[in-house]
């Protein structure tokens, strides 16, 4: 049986590498496809007011400024054929003063397959994943400051800045929206150490869904990375429900320890999105999403975007400006911004666009609710995302080493370019 098992997934296997040429003979021979790409970035001025205890090349500092470049992305895709998509990304995040080399890596790489507008077939390396909206969003349309890292739940664990291989099912019918996703996630070689962490074992398969019921104008689907905001181009209200699932993806000990407990991931979550231009020229954009994320027991994890620390903390957070963003129990995370019509500022047409962002968690592992703070300001010049300059500031909780309750808070300070050259 284990032989004719391995006989008919050799077949599968080459079926798989001959099917993309077969698609390709029953396409337009004369259709001449075209390669389209464009690069990203977004660079950071920054004050940081450090957690206690924070190390910088092993002195100990309070308060640090700084310049990075927080992402750098490069998207080539192309439309091979009527029916075959390719999409690629190179790029990276958080290059600051503490890395020596500049590495640009690959992201995205993946094909897809068009049956029609209600299925659509895609495999490779991608951010394609469900559960909710902000699992993969576009970096470009950010409405706050940052993205809502904390829905990227196995980010630089078991995954390569939320993207993993693997292949999905995606389409829209009618004011239905949905995707369905099989990931391998990646291995990792570190055993947790009595503490509920991500299974050194064979990863197994991440399954998950995202459907949502639009409203009003539909959202492409050609991309898997969400938009932000659609300032006053687009009227957009849609409600969604989600999950992920992987067997024995965390345990409490080595993987091939016989006494090491093994915990399933199970994610679920609702969200609904608004984008509303208003009469006098002006636009709302708001979110609301609940999430429950199932690590296993306890599990709590801090981290700090593009830290400018490299060790110590002597508090719960750890060192530099993180806090703890993802943990097994539930969160609500809302988004409102409002967008003007364009003004003159400095002789440019500007839009502004002030907005906040509230995650407020209660992790298991937590003594109190963890509740951090967005605040953000945006000018678009000539109401555009190529060319925007950001001011934000993030106030996040600090929690006691010893007794898990929060002691404090911190604040961080950025001021954003965003270039976008096409």
């Amino acid at each position: 049986m284990k032989k004719r098992t391995k006989i008919l997934g050799k077949w599968i296997f080459l079926g798989l590498l001959i099917f993309p040429l077969f698609l390709m003979s029953q396409d337009n021979r004369d259709f001449k496809p075209e390669i389209k790409w464009n690069m990203f970035a977004q660079i950071w001025l920054r004050y940081s007011d450090l957690n206690d205890g924070s190390l910088v090349n092993g002195e100990p500092t309070s308060e640090l400024s700084d310049i990075s470049i927080r992402r750098l992305r490069i998207p080539i895709s192309s439309q091979v054929t009527p029916k075959i998509y390719m999409y690629s990304v190179l790029g990276g995040n958080n290059y600051n003063y503490q890395n020596k080399e500049f590495n640009i890596d690959i992201l995205d790489l993946y094909v897809e397959y068009t049956f029609g507008k209600f299925l659509e077939v895609g495999f490779g390396k991608s951010g394609w994943l469900g559960l909710n909206r902000w699992n993969i969003r576009s970096n470009t349309s950010l409405m706050g400051l940052d993205s809502p890292l904390f829905t990227l739940n196995t980010v630089d664990k078991t995954d390569d800045l939320g993207r993993l291989f693997g292949g999905w099912l995606k389409g829209q019918i009618g004011h239905f929206d949905y995707r369905l996703s099989f990931k391998r996630s990646l291995a990792t070689s570190t055993a947790p150490n009595g503490m509920v962490d991500f299974a050194n074992n064979r990863p197994r398969i991440r399954t998950s869904s995202y459907v949502k019921y639009q409203f009003f104008e539909h959202e492409s689907n050609k991309s898997a990375y969400q938009e932000g905001t659609y300032l006053q181009t687009k009227k957009v209200f849609n409600i969604g429900a989600g999950f992920q699932y992987q067997e024995k993806a965390m345990s409490d000990g080595d993987a091939y320890d016989a006494s090491t407990h093994f915990y399933n991931m199970e994610h679920w979550a609702v969200d609904s999105f608004l984008n509303l231009p208003l009469k006098n020229d002006d636009a709302i954009t708001a979110y609301l999403g609940y999430y429950y994320y199932g690590f296993g027991k306890n599990y709590i994890r801090n981290i700090g975007a593009d830290n400018p620390t490299s060790g110590g903390g002597s508090d719960f957070n750890g060192h530099g400006i993180a806090f703890p963003m993802i943990g097994t129990g539930n969160t609500w995370y809302t988004q409102f911004g409002y967008a003007t019509k364009q003004t003159k500022l400095f002789n440019h047409q500007v839009i502004i666009q002030p907005n906040f962002a509230i995650q407020h968690s209660k992790w298991e592992a937590l003594s109190d609710h963890m509740t951090v703070y967005d605040f953000t300001v945006n000018f678009l010049v000539n109401g555009k995302q190529n060319n925007k300059i950001s001011l934000g500031y993030q106030h996040r909780p600090i929690f006691d080493a010893t007794t898990l309750n929060q002691k404090d808070y911190k604040g961080m300070a950025v001021l954003q370019y965003q270039i976008l050259l096409k």
